[in-house]
Formats: structure tokens, sequence, C-alpha cells
């Protein structure tokens, strides 16, 4: 299992790959729901897949709380696998892609956690104040 802090191209390639087969899944593109798990839930709408995402989400953290406990770690890898599928579902269903996703970490790097949500406070009042 590799550590590496960056995306290697062909993992690039593959999220892309993954993307396209769910483009390809959506029933305005021929996907059917019969036949088709992610068509399913894109046809049942938003409250299917984000539910999907919230329970992928409380995996992610059980799994990870059971590693600190001894766990293999292959399980949350897995879980988070189950995370990141579902969330590009919710991306397709939104016209966007991980490139999107992407492109924001990339946007970010070189900027501490701290600096960024003080930029995005700082951003937020400033609408509110423009929009008043």
């Amino acid at each position: 299992m590799s550590s590496n802090d960056s995306l290697a191209p062909a993992s690039q390639d593959a999220l892309a790959r993954l993307a396209a087969v769910i483009e390809s899944r959506k029933p305005a593109n021929g996907g059917d729901p019969e036949k088709s798990y992610v068509s399913r839930l894109l046809h049942k709408g938003p409250d299917a897949f984000l539910k999907k995402i919230g329970e992928e989400a409380t995996e992610v953290v059980m799994a990870a709380k059971d590693v600190d406990h001894g766990a293999d770690k292959s399980t949350l890898v897995y879980e988070v696998a189950d995370l990141w599928f579902h969330s590009m579902v919710a991306l397709a269903h939104y016209g966007l892609a991980p490139a999107d996703v992407l492109a924001e970490l990339e946007r970010r790097e070189g900027t501490s956690g701290i600096e960024e949500k003080a930029l995005r406070k700082a951003d937020a009042r400033a609408s509110q104040e423009g929009s008043s």
C-alpha cells in the first residue's frame, strides 16, 4: 500500500475511468436501474445516494476507530473506497467530476488548514455583507 502524498497519474486515470462508467450509467444516458446499482441510485434521486454517503462516512469512522484498536488497515481502505465511490455518484449527479475535486485540492496546496478555514470565513462574511 502506498503512502504517497499525491495521486500518481495512473490513480487519476482510475478515477477518470470510474467517473466515465458512472456517467454512462446515468438513466439519461441509457443506464438501466434494473441492471445497474449506479443507475438505480441515480434514478432514486439525491436522497438515495446522499443517504449512502452518510452511511459510508460513518463506516469510515468506525473502521478508523477499529484500526486504532489493532484491526487490519485494509478495512479502512475498503470503507474509504466505498465513500469515494458514492461521493463520485453525487458528483456525477451534479455535473461534476473527480477532476473538479482534484483542482480544488491543488488550489489549496501550500495553504495551511488554519489559513484556509480563516479565508473561507472571511469570504462568507464578505458575501453576507454584500447581500445585506
